[in-house]
Protein backbone atom coordinates (compact mmCIF):
# COMPACT_ATOMS: atom_id res chain seq x y z
CA UNK A 1 0.00 0.00 0.00
CA UNK A 2 2.87 2.34 0.77
CA UNK A 3 4.34 1.59 -2.65
CA UNK A 4 1.01 2.37 -4.36
CA UNK A 5 0.63 5.57 -2.34
CA UNK A 6 4.08 6.77 -3.41
CA UNK A 7 3.19 6.10 -7.06
CA UNK A 8 -0.18 7.83 -7.08
CA UNK A 9 0.05 10.64 -4.52
CA UNK A 10 0.28 14.19 -5.83
CA UNK A 11 3.84 15.35 -6.45
CA UNK A 12 5.79 17.97 -4.50
CA UNK A 13 5.61 21.65 -5.44
CA UNK A 14 8.16 22.60 -8.07
CA UNK A 15 10.22 25.82 -7.78
CA UNK A 16 7.89 28.69 -8.62
CA UNK A 17 8.26 30.31 -12.04
CA UNK A 18 8.72 34.05 -11.48
CA UNK A 19 8.36 35.40 -15.01
CA UNK A 20 4.71 36.52 -15.29
CA UNK A 21 4.58 36.15 -19.07
CA UNK A 22 5.88 32.58 -18.82
CA UNK A 23 3.39 31.77 -16.05
CA UNK A 24 0.49 33.05 -18.13
CA UNK A 25 1.56 31.20 -21.27
CA UNK A 26 2.30 27.92 -19.48
CA UNK A 27 -0.82 27.98 -17.30
CA UNK A 28 -3.08 28.70 -20.28
CA UNK A 29 -1.49 25.99 -22.42
CA UNK A 30 -1.58 23.27 -19.77
CA UNK A 31 -5.12 24.00 -18.54
CA UNK A 32 -6.62 23.48 -22.01
CA UNK A 33 -4.48 20.42 -22.52
CA UNK A 34 -5.88 19.04 -19.25
CA UNK A 35 -9.46 19.91 -20.19
CA UNK A 36 -9.23 18.20 -23.57
CA UNK A 37 -7.62 15.18 -21.88
CA UNK A 38 -10.36 14.69 -19.28
CA UNK A 39 -13.11 15.19 -21.88
CA UNK A 40 -11.68 12.76 -24.44
CA UNK A 41 -10.44 10.46 -21.69
CA UNK A 42 -13.85 10.15 -20.07
CA UNK A 43 -15.31 9.40 -23.52
CA UNK A 44 -12.91 6.42 -23.64
CA UNK A 45 -14.26 5.29 -20.27
CA UNK A 46 -17.75 5.34 -21.79
CA UNK A 47 -16.67 3.41 -24.90
CA UNK A 48 -15.88 0.57 -22.52
CA UNK A 49 -18.98 1.00 -20.40
CA UNK A 50 -21.51 1.17 -23.23
CA UNK A 51 -19.90 -1.56 -25.29
CA UNK A 52 -21.38 -4.12 -22.89
CA UNK A 53 -24.87 -2.87 -23.77
CA UNK A 54 -24.05 -3.34 -27.46
CA UNK A 55 -22.66 -6.85 -26.90
CA UNK A 56 -25.52 -8.09 -24.66
CA UNK A 57 -27.72 -9.48 -27.43
CA UNK A 58 -25.04 -11.47 -29.32
CA UNK A 59 -23.72 -12.66 -25.96
CA UNK A 60 -27.17 -14.04 -25.14
CA UNK A 61 -27.49 -15.53 -28.61
CA UNK A 62 -24.24 -17.43 -28.08
CA UNK A 63 -25.87 -19.47 -25.31
CA UNK A 64 -22.93 -18.93 -22.96
CA UNK A 65 -25.14 -16.97 -20.55
CA UNK A 66 -28.88 -16.71 -19.97
CA UNK A 67 -30.89 -13.50 -19.32
CA UNK A 68 -30.66 -13.88 -15.53
CA UNK A 69 -26.89 -14.20 -15.70
CA UNK A 70 -26.63 -11.17 -17.99
CA UNK A 71 -28.63 -9.22 -15.40
CA UNK A 72 -26.34 -10.40 -12.61
CA UNK A 73 -23.26 -9.35 -14.60
CA UNK A 74 -24.77 -5.89 -15.04
CA UNK A 75 -25.72 -5.64 -11.35
CA UNK A 76 -22.19 -6.57 -10.27
CA UNK A 77 -20.89 -3.67 -12.35
CA UNK A 78 -23.25 -1.15 -10.76
CA UNK A 79 -22.34 -2.32 -7.25
CA UNK A 80 -18.59 -2.11 -7.79
CA UNK A 81 -18.90 1.14 -9.74
CA UNK A 82 -21.05 2.85 -7.11
CA UNK A 83 -18.77 1.83 -4.25
CA UNK A 84 -15.67 2.60 -6.30
CA UNK A 85 -16.91 6.04 -7.26
CA UNK A 86 -17.38 6.84 -3.57
CA UNK A 87 -13.94 5.57 -2.49
CA UNK A 88 -11.86 6.67 -5.48
CA UNK A 89 -13.41 10.13 -5.72
CA UNK A 90 -12.38 10.70 -2.09
CA UNK A 91 -8.86 9.51 -2.99
CA UNK A 92 -8.73 11.79 -6.06
CA UNK A 93 -8.40 14.85 -3.79
CA UNK A 94 -4.98 13.53 -2.72
CA UNK A 95 -3.75 12.04 -5.96
CA UNK A 96 -1.63 12.85 -8.97
CA UNK A 97 -4.63 12.61 -11.26
CA UNK A 98 -2.46 12.33 -14.36
CA UNK A 99 -1.50 8.88 -13.10
CA UNK A 100 -4.73 8.02 -11.28
CA UNK A 101 -7.03 8.88 -14.19
CA UNK A 102 -4.96 7.13 -16.86
CA UNK A 103 -4.24 4.08 -14.68
CA UNK A 104 -7.97 3.49 -14.17
CA UNK A 105 -8.59 3.66 -17.92
CA UNK A 106 -5.60 1.40 -18.62
CA UNK A 107 -6.73 -1.40 -16.26
CA UNK A 108 -10.36 -1.02 -17.33
CA UNK A 109 -9.20 -1.51 -20.92
CA UNK A 110 -7.21 -4.63 -20.01
CA UNK A 111 -10.17 -6.23 -18.19
CA UNK A 112 -12.45 -5.35 -21.13
CA UNK A 113 -10.14 -7.07 -23.60
CA UNK A 114 -9.94 -10.01 -21.20
CA UNK A 115 -13.70 -10.45 -21.38
CA UNK A 116 -13.29 -11.29 -25.07
CA UNK A 117 -11.03 -14.19 -24.15
CA UNK A 118 -13.38 -16.05 -21.78
CA UNK A 119 -16.41 -18.22 -22.48
CA UNK A 120 -18.40 -18.65 -19.28
CA UNK A 121 -20.53 -16.72 -16.79
CA UNK A 122 -18.26 -16.55 -13.73
CA UNK A 123 -15.15 -15.05 -15.39
CA UNK A 124 -17.35 -12.61 -17.31
CA UNK A 125 -18.99 -11.47 -14.04
CA UNK A 126 -15.64 -11.19 -12.24
CA UNK A 127 -13.99 -9.20 -15.03
CA UNK A 128 -16.99 -6.88 -15.48
CA UNK A 129 -17.07 -6.32 -11.72
CA UNK A 130 -13.37 -5.39 -11.76
CA UNK A 131 -14.13 -3.14 -14.70
CA UNK A 132 -16.77 -1.33 -12.63
CA UNK A 133 -14.20 -0.57 -9.92
CA UNK A 134 -11.63 0.84 -12.33
CA UNK A 135 -14.31 2.71 -14.29
CA UNK A 136 -14.81 4.70 -11.09
CA UNK A 137 -11.35 6.25 -11.54
CA UNK A 138 -12.84 8.55 -14.20
CA UNK A 139 -15.32 11.07 -12.80
CA UNK A 140 -13.64 12.15 -9.54
CA UNK A 141 -10.19 12.85 -11.03
CA UNK A 142 -11.81 14.69 -13.96
CA UNK A 143 -13.64 17.13 -11.68
CA UNK A 144 -10.67 17.56 -9.35
CA UNK A 145 -8.47 18.42 -12.36
CA UNK A 146 -11.12 20.82 -13.68
CA UNK A 147 -11.19 22.66 -10.37
CA UNK A 148 -7.42 22.76 -10.07
CA UNK A 149 -6.93 24.42 -13.45
CA UNK A 150 -10.03 26.61 -13.96
CA UNK A 151 -11.86 29.34 -12.06
CA UNK A 152 -15.21 29.07 -10.31
CA UNK A 153 -16.73 31.36 -12.95
CA UNK A 154 -15.70 28.98 -15.74
CA UNK A 155 -16.67 25.79 -13.94
CA UNK A 156 -20.31 25.53 -14.98
CA UNK A 157 -19.70 25.99 -18.69
CA UNK A 158 -16.74 23.61 -18.79
CA UNK A 159 -18.46 21.01 -16.59
CA UNK A 160 -21.33 20.91 -19.07
CA UNK A 161 -18.98 20.49 -22.03
CA UNK A 162 -17.03 17.76 -20.20
CA UNK A 163 -20.29 15.98 -19.41
CA UNK A 164 -21.00 15.49 -23.13
CA UNK A 165 -18.13 12.97 -23.11
CA UNK A 166 -20.76 10.45 -21.93
CA UNK A 167 -22.63 10.88 -25.19
CA UNK A 168 -19.48 10.93 -27.33
CA UNK A 169 -18.22 7.65 -25.91
CA UNK A 170 -21.65 6.02 -26.00
CA UNK A 171 -22.20 7.04 -29.63
CA UNK A 172 -18.85 5.57 -30.65
CA UNK A 173 -19.70 2.32 -28.87
CA UNK A 174 -23.12 2.06 -30.48
CA UNK A 175 -21.75 2.57 -34.00
CA UNK A 176 -18.15 1.31 -34.11
CA UNK A 177 -18.35 -1.58 -31.64
CA UNK A 178 -21.71 -2.66 -33.08
CA UNK A 179 -20.13 -2.77 -36.54
CA UNK A 180 -17.20 -4.84 -35.25
CA UNK A 181 -19.51 -7.29 -33.47
CA UNK A 182 -21.66 -7.63 -36.60
CA UNK A 183 -18.65 -8.23 -38.83
CA UNK A 184 -16.78 -10.56 -36.49
CA UNK A 185 -18.11 -11.72 -33.10
CA UNK A 186 -18.98 -10.63 -29.58
CA UNK A 187 -15.45 -11.66 -28.57
CA UNK A 188 -13.99 -9.08 -30.93
CA UNK A 189 -16.40 -6.43 -29.58
CA UNK A 190 -14.88 -6.74 -26.11
CA UNK A 191 -11.32 -6.94 -27.43
CA UNK A 192 -11.71 -3.97 -29.80
CA UNK A 193 -13.20 -1.72 -27.10
CA UNK A 194 -10.37 -2.70 -24.77
CA UNK A 195 -7.57 -2.16 -27.31
CA UNK A 196 -8.94 1.19 -28.52
CA UNK A 197 -9.21 2.52 -24.95
CA UNK A 198 -5.84 1.05 -24.01
CA UNK A 199 -4.18 3.06 -26.77
CA UNK A 200 -6.15 6.10 -25.62
CA UNK A 201 -4.83 5.74 -22.06
CA UNK A 202 -1.22 5.77 -23.32
CA UNK A 203 -1.81 9.00 -25.24
CA UNK A 204 -3.64 10.63 -22.32
CA UNK A 205 -0.77 9.91 -19.94
CA UNK A 206 1.33 12.32 -22.00
CA UNK A 207 -1.28 15.08 -22.07
CA UNK A 208 -2.72 15.05 -18.53
CA UNK A 209 -1.05 16.97 -15.70
CA UNK A 210 -0.86 16.97 -11.93
CA UNK A 211 -1.95 20.14 -10.06
CA UNK A 212 -0.45 23.52 -11.12
CA UNK A 213 1.98 23.81 -8.19
CA UNK A 214 3.84 20.69 -9.37
CA UNK A 215 4.61 22.52 -12.63
CA UNK A 216 6.03 25.61 -10.94
CA UNK A 217 2.75 27.52 -11.34
CA UNK A 218 0.56 29.23 -8.73
CA UNK A 219 -2.47 27.56 -7.20
CA UNK A 220 -5.47 27.94 -9.51
CA UNK A 221 -7.46 29.99 -6.99
CA UNK A 222 -4.51 32.39 -6.64
CA UNK A 223 -3.97 32.61 -10.41
CA UNK A 224 -7.61 33.61 -10.96
CA UNK A 225 -7.63 36.06 -8.04
CA UNK A 226 -10.14 34.05 -6.00
CA UNK A 227 -7.75 33.74 -3.02
CA UNK A 228 -4.49 35.13 -1.79
CA UNK A 229 -1.33 33.06 -1.30
CA UNK A 230 -1.77 33.46 2.45
CA UNK A 231 -5.32 32.08 2.35
CA UNK A 232 -4.18 29.07 0.36
CA UNK A 233 -1.31 28.39 2.77
CA UNK A 234 -3.64 28.62 5.77
CA UNK A 235 -6.04 26.20 4.08
CA UNK A 236 -3.20 23.71 3.58
CA UNK A 237 -2.70 23.55 7.35
CA UNK A 238 -5.92 21.55 7.53
CA UNK A 239 -5.50 18.00 6.23
CA UNK A 240 -7.51 16.82 3.24
CA UNK A 241 -9.15 14.15 5.39
CA UNK A 242 -10.36 16.71 7.92
CA UNK A 243 -11.69 18.95 5.17
CA UNK A 244 -13.50 16.03 3.53
CA UNK A 245 -15.16 15.17 6.83
CA UNK A 246 -16.12 18.72 7.78
CA UNK A 247 -16.97 20.21 4.40
CA UNK A 248 -18.49 17.16 2.70
CA UNK A 249 -19.56 14.33 5.00
CA UNK A 250 -20.91 16.67 7.70
CA UNK A 251 -22.39 19.14 5.22
CA UNK A 252 -26.22 18.79 5.17
CA UNK A 253 -26.43 20.55 1.79
CA UNK A 254 -24.28 17.85 0.14
CA UNK A 255 -26.55 15.12 1.55
CA UNK A 256 -29.68 16.95 0.35
CA UNK A 257 -28.20 17.32 -3.13
CA UNK A 258 -27.25 13.65 -3.03
CA UNK A 259 -30.82 12.59 -2.27
CA UNK A 260 -32.08 14.99 -4.95
CA UNK A 261 -29.73 13.31 -7.42
CA UNK A 262 -30.94 9.91 -6.19
CA UNK A 263 -34.49 10.91 -7.20
CA UNK A 264 -33.29 12.30 -10.55
CA UNK A 265 -31.62 8.95 -11.25
CA UNK A 266 -34.75 7.02 -10.31
CA UNK A 267 -36.72 8.89 -12.96
CA UNK A 268 -33.83 8.85 -15.44
CA UNK A 269 -33.24 5.11 -15.37
CA UNK A 270 -36.99 4.43 -15.28
CA UNK A 271 -37.44 6.16 -18.63
CA UNK A 272 -34.24 4.86 -20.19
CA UNK A 273 -34.73 1.27 -18.99
CA UNK A 274 -38.48 0.98 -19.55
CA UNK A 275 -39.33 3.66 -22.14
CA UNK A 276 -39.45 1.32 -25.16
CA UNK A 277 -41.39 -1.30 -23.20
CA UNK A 278 -43.85 1.34 -21.97
CA UNK A 279 -44.50 2.72 -25.46
CA UNK A 280 -45.02 -0.72 -27.01
CA UNK A 281 -47.15 -2.03 -24.13
CA UNK A 282 -49.21 0.99 -23.10
CA UNK A 283 -49.40 3.15 -26.23
CA UNK A 284 -49.45 0.67 -29.08
CA UNK A 285 -46.13 1.54 -30.74
CA UNK A 286 -44.16 -1.02 -32.70
CA UNK A 287 -40.53 -1.58 -31.74
CA UNK A 288 -39.05 0.74 -34.39
CA UNK A 289 -41.49 3.54 -33.61
CA UNK A 290 -40.76 3.33 -29.89
CA UNK A 291 -37.01 3.24 -30.50
CA UNK A 292 -37.35 6.28 -32.77
CA UNK A 293 -39.02 8.31 -30.01
CA UNK A 294 -36.42 7.27 -27.45
CA UNK A 295 -33.55 8.08 -29.80
CA UNK A 296 -34.33 11.77 -29.39
CA UNK A 297 -33.49 11.48 -25.70
CA UNK A 298 -29.75 11.05 -26.35
CA UNK A 299 -29.62 13.88 -28.89
CA UNK A 300 -31.51 16.26 -26.62
CA UNK A 301 -29.34 15.14 -23.69
CA UNK A 302 -26.19 16.30 -25.48
CA UNK A 303 -27.61 19.81 -25.91
CA UNK A 304 -28.95 19.86 -22.34
CA UNK A 305 -25.59 18.95 -20.82
CA UNK A 306 -23.62 21.19 -23.19
CA UNK A 307 -25.72 24.29 -22.53
CA UNK A 308 -26.73 23.99 -18.87
CA UNK A 309 -23.43 25.19 -17.42
CA UNK A 310 -23.13 28.03 -19.90
CA UNK A 311 -26.72 29.11 -19.20
CA UNK A 312 -26.12 29.28 -15.44
CA UNK A 313 -22.76 31.03 -15.88
CA UNK A 314 -23.98 33.49 -18.50
CA UNK A 315 -27.47 34.38 -17.28
CA UNK A 316 -27.52 33.49 -13.56
CA UNK A 317 -24.06 34.66 -12.43
CA UNK A 318 -22.84 31.04 -12.01
CA UNK A 319 -25.71 30.27 -9.63
CA UNK A 320 -27.52 27.00 -10.29
CA UNK A 321 -30.59 27.31 -8.03
CA UNK A 322 -32.97 29.10 -10.40
CA UNK A 323 -32.10 27.11 -13.55
CA UNK A 324 -32.25 23.90 -11.49
CA UNK A 325 -35.78 24.79 -10.39
CA UNK A 326 -36.86 25.55 -13.98
CA UNK A 327 -35.27 22.38 -15.31
CA UNK A 328 -36.74 20.32 -12.45
CA UNK A 329 -40.31 21.45 -13.12
CA UNK A 330 -39.93 20.80 -16.86
CA UNK A 331 -38.35 17.41 -16.10
CA UNK A 332 -41.33 16.41 -13.97
CA UNK A 333 -43.86 17.74 -16.49
CA UNK A 334 -42.20 15.94 -19.41
CA UNK A 335 -42.25 12.57 -17.63
CA UNK A 336 -45.88 13.10 -16.61
CA UNK A 337 -46.82 13.90 -20.21
CA UNK A 338 -44.94 10.85 -21.46
CA UNK A 339 -46.66 8.37 -19.17
CA UNK A 340 -50.13 9.92 -18.75
CA UNK A 341 -50.94 11.80 -21.97
CA UNK A 342 -53.06 9.94 -24.55
CA UNK A 343 -51.22 8.19 -27.36
CA UNK A 344 -49.82 10.77 -29.75
CA UNK A 345 -46.55 10.55 -31.61
CA UNK A 346 -46.00 14.32 -31.47
CA UNK A 347 -46.81 14.55 -27.76
CA UNK A 348 -44.48 11.66 -26.98
CA UNK A 349 -41.75 13.08 -29.19
CA UNK A 350 -42.04 16.51 -27.59
CA UNK A 351 -42.13 15.13 -24.05
CA UNK A 352 -39.03 12.96 -24.67
CA UNK A 353 -37.17 15.87 -26.27
CA UNK A 354 -37.89 18.06 -23.22
CA UNK A 355 -37.07 15.14 -20.93
CA UNK A 356 -33.72 14.50 -22.66
CA UNK A 357 -32.72 18.17 -22.56
CA UNK A 358 -33.65 18.65 -18.90
CA UNK A 359 -32.24 15.27 -17.86
CA UNK A 360 -28.87 16.17 -19.39
CA UNK A 361 -28.90 19.41 -17.40
CA UNK A 362 -30.12 17.96 -14.09
CA UNK A 363 -27.64 15.08 -14.10
CA UNK A 364 -24.97 17.80 -14.49
CA UNK A 365 -26.41 19.99 -11.74
CA UNK A 366 -27.59 17.44 -9.15
CA UNK A 367 -25.11 14.78 -10.16
CA UNK A 368 -22.12 16.85 -9.10
CA UNK A 369 -21.88 20.48 -10.18
CA UNK A 370 -24.04 21.99 -7.42
CA UNK A 371 -22.20 19.99 -4.75
CA UNK A 372 -18.83 20.96 -6.20
CA UNK A 373 -19.94 24.61 -6.07
CA UNK A 374 -20.42 24.57 -2.29
CA UNK A 375 -17.30 22.73 -1.10
CA UNK A 376 -13.64 23.84 -1.08
CA UNK A 377 -11.64 23.07 -4.20
CA UNK A 378 -9.40 20.66 -2.28
CA UNK A 379 -12.31 18.27 -1.62
CA UNK A 380 -14.33 18.36 -4.84
CA UNK A 381 -13.50 14.70 -5.43
CA UNK A 382 -15.13 13.74 -2.13
CA UNK A 383 -18.26 15.69 -3.08
CA UNK A 384 -18.45 13.78 -6.38
CA UNK A 385 -18.02 10.53 -4.48
CA UNK A 386 -20.88 11.24 -2.10
CA UNK A 387 -23.22 12.30 -4.89
CA UNK A 388 -22.21 9.35 -7.07
CA UNK A 389 -22.88 6.78 -4.35
CA UNK A 390 -26.39 8.11 -3.70
CA UNK A 391 -27.13 8.57 -7.44
CA UNK A 392 -26.42 4.96 -8.30
CA UNK A 393 -28.35 3.84 -5.25
CA UNK A 394 -31.28 5.58 -6.94
CA UNK A 395 -30.65 3.62 -10.15
CA UNK A 396 -30.71 0.36 -8.19
CA UNK A 397 -33.82 1.36 -6.21
CA UNK A 398 -35.65 2.14 -9.44
CA UNK A 399 -35.11 -1.33 -10.86
CA UNK A 400 -36.34 -3.01 -7.69
CA UNK A 401 -39.37 -0.79 -7.04
CA UNK A 402 -40.53 -0.68 -10.68
CA UNK A 403 -40.29 -4.47 -10.82
CA UNK A 404 -42.45 -4.72 -7.71
CA UNK A 405 -45.08 -2.23 -8.91
CA UNK A 406 -45.58 -3.53 -12.45
CA UNK A 407 -47.34 -6.75 -13.42
CA UNK A 408 -46.95 -9.10 -16.38
CA UNK A 409 -49.83 -11.11 -17.79
CA UNK A 410 -50.14 -13.47 -20.74
CA UNK A 411 -52.73 -12.53 -23.37
CA UNK A 412 -53.01 -15.05 -26.20
CA UNK A 413 -49.53 -16.23 -25.37
CA UNK A 414 -48.05 -12.71 -25.50
CA UNK A 415 -46.57 -10.98 -22.46
CA UNK A 416 -48.43 -7.77 -21.59
CA UNK A 417 -46.79 -5.30 -19.21
CA UNK A 418 -48.98 -3.25 -16.86
CA UNK A 419 -47.02 -0.48 -15.16
CA UNK A 420 -49.79 0.52 -12.73
CA UNK A 421 -48.39 2.57 -9.88
CA UNK A 422 -44.87 2.50 -11.37
CA UNK A 423 -45.55 5.61 -13.43
CA UNK A 424 -46.66 7.50 -10.31
CA UNK A 425 -43.43 6.43 -8.65
CA UNK A 426 -41.42 7.83 -11.59
CA UNK A 427 -43.21 11.18 -11.70
CA UNK A 428 -43.16 11.44 -7.91
CA UNK A 429 -39.40 10.88 -7.81
CA UNK A 430 -38.84 13.65 -10.36
CA UNK A 431 -41.00 16.05 -8.36
CA UNK A 432 -39.32 15.19 -5.05
CA UNK A 433 -35.91 15.83 -6.61
CA UNK A 434 -37.07 19.38 -7.42
CA UNK A 435 -38.40 19.95 -3.90
CA UNK A 436 -35.17 18.73 -2.31
CA UNK A 437 -33.09 21.06 -4.48
CA UNK A 438 -35.12 24.00 -3.12
CA UNK A 439 -33.80 23.23 0.37
CA UNK A 440 -30.29 24.29 -0.66
CA UNK A 441 -31.37 27.44 -2.46
CA UNK A 442 -29.15 29.67 -0.30
CA UNK A 443 -26.23 27.27 0.20
CA UNK A 444 -22.94 29.17 -0.03
CA UNK A 445 -19.54 28.07 -1.27
CA UNK A 446 -17.32 27.33 1.72
CA UNK A 447 -14.13 28.53 0.05
CA UNK A 448 -15.39 31.94 -1.01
Amino acid sequence: MDFLWRIFKTGPDAPRITDEAEVKHKFNYIRWQVFISITIGYAFYYIIRQSYAVIKKPLLASGIVDPVQVGIIGSVFFITYGLGKFVNSFLADRMNNKRFFTFGLFISSVTMAGMGLVNSFVPLAVLWGLNGWFQSFGAGPSIVALNQWFSNKQRGTLYGIWFTSHNLGSSFAYFAIAAIVTAYSWHMGFIAAGVISLLGSLVLYNTMSDRPETRGLPNGAVYYGEKTEEEVENEKKQTVGAMQWNAVVKNPAVWILGFSSLCVYIARYAIESWGVVYLTSEKGYDMMGAAGVMAYVQVAGIFGAFLCGWISDRFFNSKRNMPALIYGLLYTASIAAFVWAPESFYTDLLSMTVYGFTMGALVCYMGGLMAVDIVPKRVTGAAMGMIGLLSYAGAAIQEFVTGKLMTITLVNGVKVYNFGYATEFWVGAAFVSTLLALLVWNAKAQDE
